[in-house]
């Protein structure tokens, strides 16, 4: 019994931590044609360039930081 109960914590422990963990948003560049994204995942810094030094926790902030960045403005 008791081990039949510990492995279905540990198993409800492993598939809930994904949908636990904290999700980031940054704002990324192209290096190849400078257009700006909002991207979960950290930009490597050589093919994707990030724009400013934050990440941001919702994706409507990373957005509005996207918007007001002088690096995103269309040109």
């Amino acid at each position: 019994m008791y081990r039949k109960l510990l492995s279905a914590a540990i198993l409800v422990a492993f598939a809930t931590a994904p949908a636990l963990a904290a999700t980031e948003y940054f704002v990324a560049q192209k290096a190849s044609d400078k257009t700006c994204s909002v991207a979960t995942t950290k930009p490597d810094g050589k093919t994707v360039m990030m724009v400013g030094k934050t990440s941001y926790k919702t994706e409507a902030e990373a957005t509005a930081a996207m918007k007001a960045a002088a690096d995103c403005k269309k040109k």
